[in-house]
């Protein structure tokens, strides 16, 4: 690598070197190095070699649960993972091998991650034109990548530039707390007037909050963890199916706790987790984007060992309205089920998109129609519970349109245009300012069409289809996992191309 003392300097600084790396995340004495000897050479007069500077770009094959993956890392210690010690060729090679034979590739991230550096104007004698001669190449495939095979990208130290570029065009990234990403670092901020540590700039907290990382983690050993388990859940490419696994959880598992799992009081939260928790596989619940859009949660899981994205409402978050993050988050993972051929399940409690100034100025109705546009130009198998609330256009977005999907309802839901509150005063406001006692014929007219509104009374209408037991949601599920199962087709989605 980069020497004795730049190996015991990223040591020192609480970080793994490539090669450790690379024998933590993939199967023991699984890794195949291609191009190990690869370097930038300096010979004599005689042809003999004086100086070897290793190529900061290690990759190859390995397997990680026994399935094949292609591993690339970039090495710190040389150069700090810049262009003027890489070989362009390496880390494109790895996206071609990751393409062609159907492989998920996983990228450990450290430095610009083969980027510029202004010191490459003096070694290459000339400055570098972004994307250049065959440089648009691994852009190319960066992209294809993702409509093609699982693409996870970790962040394992300070991340800039290109190496930022990587880490982002994922379908799953991993942060470690004490790593930081940005476009440009502290120093080149500065001179914009912003004077900011690495954490400051782009900390994990920052980077996650804002949706650029899926997640962060304390240690390396986690991230690595983190990669295993996402890759689990997923088939080797979209020409395959993603994996079912044995499964000793009793499909037909009832959990009381769901009885009493939604307050009857319709202005109080509750905790949508449990909820998850109780109706997959015990353990197989992993979220993702935890940070990012709230009010939506989004997850991994299994229904009788058959793996399904979730989707969850989390009324802890605006009481579950849409926010434009939301939507944005919606789009993403609705995209990646669609890719790779994963039913989707939402436990549903929206009031719709979330309301106000601040809502006007994100532009959520914008990112609200395409999360609609993503939901119905999915053709996955889908599978919606009505935990709680149904309202307004979000409303609308809980089940793809002119296809069947199944849907249930439990006894606590509700649904309309919009809510009933502050709704009546705006339709009934003639019949309430008439009144002798406005106050008492607001009651009256909210009390009247509360009955009105009851699930069941759209279920005798057949616009729900089913009211059910929250009791049976698992055992339901699981059948939809089941049924589901010989309808999905291999192979690249024909109507989308999954975009960073």
């Amino acid at each position: 690598m980069g020497g004795v003392e730049k190996v015991k300097r990223q040591r020192d600084q609480g970080r793994l070197t490539v090669r450790e790396r690379i024998d933590k995340i993939v199967d023991q004495k699984s890794f195949h190095e291609i191009g190990a000897i690869s370097g930038i050479a300096e010979y004599d007069d005689n042809n003999e070699l004086k100086q070897l500077t290793p190529a900061n770009c290690v990759f190859g094959r390995a397997k990680v649960d026994g399935r094949p993956v292609v591993v690339v890392g970039d090495d710190f210690t040389v150069r700090g993972g810049s262009a003027d010690a890489s070989i362009s060729a390496k880390p494109l090679m790895a996206e071609e091998m990751a393409h062609d034979f159907r492989l998920p590739i996983i990228r450990m991230i450290e430095g610009s991650g083969g980027g510029g550096s202004v010191k490459t104007i003096e070694t290459r004698g000339a400055a570098n034109l972004p994307g250049g001669v065959g440089g648009t190449r691994w852009y190319w495939y960066t992209t294809a990548n993702l409509a093609r095979v699982p693409v996870v990208g970790l962040g394992l130290g300070s991340v800039a530039g290109l190496g930022a570029a990587r880490l982002a065009a994922t379908h799953y990234s991993v942060m470690t707390k004490s790593s930081a990403m940005f476009v440009a670092g502290p120093p080149v901020v500065k001179r914009l007037g912003q004077d900011l540590t690495k954490q400051e700039l782009g900390g994990a907290d920052i980077q996650t909050r804002a949706g650029a990382i899926d997640q962060a983690v304390d240690t390396e050993e986690e991230a690595f963890e983190c990669a295993r388990r996402f890759l689990s859940y997923l088939p080797q490419s979209v020409f395959e199916l993603p994996p079912t696994v044995p499964c000793t959880d009793d499909p037909e598992r009832v959990e009381e706790s769901l009885m009493k799992a939604v307050p009857r009081n319709r202005r109080q939260v509750y905790k949508m987790r449990p909820i998850i928790e109780a109706v997959v596989d015990k353990g197989s619940f992993f979220e993702v984007s935890a940070n990012f859009g709230k009010p939506i949660i989004v997850g991994l899981a299994r229904l009788e060992g058959r793996a399904v994205l979730l989707l969850a409402s989390d009324p802890f978050h605006y009481g579950g309205s849409w926010t434009a993050e939301a939507c944005q988050k919606v789009i993403r993972w609705v995209d990646f089920a669609e890719t790779f051929h994963l039913p989707v399940v939402y436990l549903m409690d929206c009031p719709g998109f979330m309301i106000g100034l601040e809502a006007e100025k994100s532009a959520t109705i914008r990112h609200g129609v395409r999360a609609m546009a993503a939901v119905n130009q999915s053709t996955v198998p889908w599978c919606t519970i009505i935990v709680r609330n149904a309202f307004g256009v979000a409303g609308v977005v809980h089940q793809p349109a002119n296809r069947f999907s199944m849907r249930y309802a439990w006894p606590s839901a509700y649904w309309g245009s919009l809510p009933l509150e502050g709704g009546i005063e705006a339709a009934y406001r003639a019949d309430i300012d008439a009144a002798p006692d406005p106050t008492a014929k607001l009651k009256e007219i909210e009390d009247r069409l509360n009955k009105l509104r009851s699930p069941f009374r759209s279920a005798e209408k057949f616009w729900v289809e089913e009211v059910i037991d929250p009791r049976r949601t698992r055992s339901l599920l699981c059948e939809f996992a089941r049924l589901a199962e010989p309808v999905r087709t291999a192979g690249p989605p024909s109507n989308m191309s999954t975009r960073p």
